[in-house]
Protein backbone atom coordinates (compact mmCIF):
# COMPACT_ATOMS: atom_id res chain seq x y z
CA UNK A 1 0.00 0.00 0.00
CA UNK A 2 2.85 2.42 0.78
CA UNK A 3 4.30 1.99 -2.72
CA UNK A 4 0.92 2.79 -4.27
CA UNK A 5 0.52 5.93 -2.13
CA UNK A 6 4.12 6.93 -2.86
CA UNK A 7 3.29 6.88 -6.59
CA UNK A 8 -0.11 8.50 -6.04
CA UNK A 9 1.48 11.53 -4.37
CA UNK A 10 3.28 12.29 -7.63
CA UNK A 11 0.33 11.55 -9.89
CA UNK A 12 -2.06 13.86 -8.04
CA UNK A 13 0.41 16.74 -8.39
CA UNK A 14 1.59 16.08 -11.96
CA UNK A 15 -1.41 17.62 -13.79
CA UNK A 16 -0.87 20.93 -12.01
CA UNK A 17 2.83 20.92 -12.88
CA UNK A 18 1.96 20.09 -16.49
CA UNK A 19 -0.40 23.06 -16.66
CA UNK A 20 2.18 25.49 -15.24
CA UNK A 21 5.01 24.21 -17.45
CA UNK A 22 3.25 23.33 -20.71
CA UNK A 23 0.30 25.76 -20.77
CA UNK A 24 1.37 28.72 -18.64
CA UNK A 25 -0.59 31.36 -20.54
CA UNK A 26 -3.83 29.37 -20.80
CA UNK A 27 -6.65 31.11 -18.92
CA UNK A 28 -7.70 27.79 -17.34
CA UNK A 29 -4.20 27.29 -15.97
CA UNK A 30 -4.28 30.66 -14.23
CA UNK A 31 -7.70 29.91 -12.73
CA UNK A 32 -6.81 26.40 -11.52
CA UNK A 33 -3.34 27.27 -10.22
CA UNK A 34 -4.77 30.38 -8.58
CA UNK A 35 -6.29 28.17 -5.90
CA UNK A 36 -4.05 27.02 -3.06
CA UNK A 37 -6.35 24.00 -2.79
CA UNK A 38 -4.39 22.27 -5.56
CA UNK A 39 -2.02 20.96 -2.90
CA UNK A 40 -4.78 19.17 -0.99
CA UNK A 41 -4.61 15.87 -2.92
CA UNK A 42 -0.90 15.49 -2.05
CA UNK A 43 -1.61 16.59 1.52
CA UNK A 44 -4.38 13.95 1.71
CA UNK A 45 -1.91 11.26 0.64
CA UNK A 46 0.50 12.53 3.29
CA UNK A 47 -2.18 12.32 5.96
CA UNK A 48 -3.27 8.81 4.96
CA UNK A 49 0.33 7.69 5.40
CA UNK A 50 1.13 9.85 8.42
CA UNK A 51 -1.85 9.46 10.75
CA UNK A 52 -1.33 5.74 11.47
CA UNK A 53 2.34 6.48 12.23
CA UNK A 54 1.82 9.62 14.28
CA UNK A 55 3.00 7.91 17.48
CA UNK A 56 6.34 7.10 15.84
CA UNK A 57 6.60 10.38 13.90
CA UNK A 58 5.81 12.84 16.69
CA UNK A 59 8.92 12.17 18.80
CA UNK A 60 11.12 12.54 15.71
CA UNK A 61 9.63 15.89 14.65
CA UNK A 62 9.28 17.31 18.16
CA UNK A 63 12.83 16.36 19.18
CA UNK A 64 14.66 15.97 15.87
CA UNK A 65 17.79 13.89 15.62
CA UNK A 66 19.50 12.31 12.67
CA UNK A 67 19.31 8.91 14.32
CA UNK A 68 15.59 9.28 14.95
CA UNK A 69 14.91 10.33 11.38
CA UNK A 70 17.04 7.50 10.06
CA UNK A 71 15.13 5.00 12.18
CA UNK A 72 11.76 6.45 11.14
CA UNK A 73 12.56 6.37 7.44
CA UNK A 74 13.39 2.69 7.60
CA UNK A 75 9.59 2.28 7.57
CA UNK A 76 8.50 2.48 3.89
CA UNK A 77 5.21 4.11 4.89
CA UNK A 78 6.94 6.84 6.86
CA UNK A 79 9.33 7.46 3.98
CA UNK A 80 6.39 7.60 1.55
CA UNK A 81 4.68 10.12 3.87
CA UNK A 82 7.81 12.26 3.86
CA UNK A 83 7.91 12.07 0.07
CA UNK A 84 4.24 13.06 -0.23
CA UNK A 85 4.90 16.02 2.07
CA UNK A 86 7.80 17.09 -0.15
CA UNK A 87 5.58 16.77 -3.24
CA UNK A 88 2.91 18.95 -1.59
CA UNK A 89 5.46 21.57 -0.51
CA UNK A 90 7.14 21.67 -3.92
CA UNK A 91 3.75 22.16 -5.57
CA UNK A 92 2.86 24.96 -3.17
CA UNK A 93 6.19 26.65 -3.87
CA UNK A 94 5.89 26.04 -7.61
CA UNK A 95 2.42 27.56 -7.54
CA UNK A 96 3.78 30.72 -5.91
CA UNK A 97 6.65 30.90 -8.40
CA UNK A 98 4.26 30.41 -11.33
CA UNK A 99 1.78 33.06 -10.14
CA UNK A 100 4.51 35.55 -9.27
CA UNK A 101 6.27 35.03 -12.60
CA UNK A 102 3.01 35.56 -14.51
CA UNK A 103 2.37 38.76 -12.57
CA UNK A 104 5.90 39.95 -13.37
CA UNK A 105 5.54 38.88 -17.00
CA UNK A 106 8.60 36.61 -16.92
CA UNK A 107 8.72 34.75 -20.23
CA UNK A 108 7.31 31.19 -20.09
CA UNK A 109 10.36 29.82 -21.93
CA UNK A 110 12.52 30.96 -19.04
CA UNK A 111 10.03 29.76 -16.44
CA UNK A 112 9.47 26.25 -17.85
CA UNK A 113 12.95 24.93 -16.99
CA UNK A 114 12.87 26.76 -13.67
CA UNK A 115 9.56 25.11 -12.79
CA UNK A 116 10.98 21.72 -13.79
CA UNK A 117 13.91 22.43 -11.48
CA UNK A 118 11.40 23.33 -8.75
CA UNK A 119 9.78 19.91 -9.13
CA UNK A 120 13.16 18.20 -8.90
CA UNK A 121 15.17 20.36 -6.49
CA UNK A 122 13.14 23.21 -5.04
CA UNK A 123 15.91 24.35 -2.63
CA UNK A 124 18.02 25.17 -5.69
CA UNK A 125 15.18 26.57 -7.81
CA UNK A 126 13.88 29.02 -5.21
CA UNK A 127 17.04 31.14 -4.89
CA UNK A 128 17.42 31.12 -8.67
CA UNK A 129 13.87 32.38 -9.08
CA UNK A 130 14.43 35.02 -6.40
CA UNK A 131 17.32 36.29 -8.54
CA UNK A 132 15.20 36.14 -11.72
CA UNK A 133 12.48 38.22 -10.12
CA UNK A 134 14.99 41.01 -9.40
CA UNK A 135 15.19 41.78 -13.12
CA UNK A 136 13.05 44.69 -14.35
CA UNK A 137 10.41 42.63 -16.18
CA UNK A 138 7.79 44.69 -18.02
CA UNK A 139 4.51 44.43 -16.13
CA UNK A 140 1.53 42.77 -17.77
CA UNK A 141 -0.86 45.08 -19.53
CA UNK A 142 -4.31 45.15 -17.98
CA UNK A 143 -7.30 47.36 -17.56
CA UNK A 144 -6.67 50.60 -15.67
CA UNK A 145 -7.16 50.00 -11.97
CA UNK A 146 -7.06 46.22 -12.35
CA UNK A 147 -5.00 44.44 -9.72
CA UNK A 148 -3.08 41.21 -10.19
CA UNK A 149 -5.71 39.33 -8.17
CA UNK A 150 -8.45 40.44 -10.61
CA UNK A 151 -6.71 39.20 -13.76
Amino acid sequence: MSAFLFDLAFYVAAPFWAMMILAPTWRVTRRVIGSPLIVLPAVAVTLVLLVPRLGAVWPVVSRPSLEGLESLTSDPGALAALWAQIIAWDLFLGRWIYLDSRERNVHPLLMAPLLVLTVLLSPIALPIYLLVRLAPWPRRAGNPGETGAQR
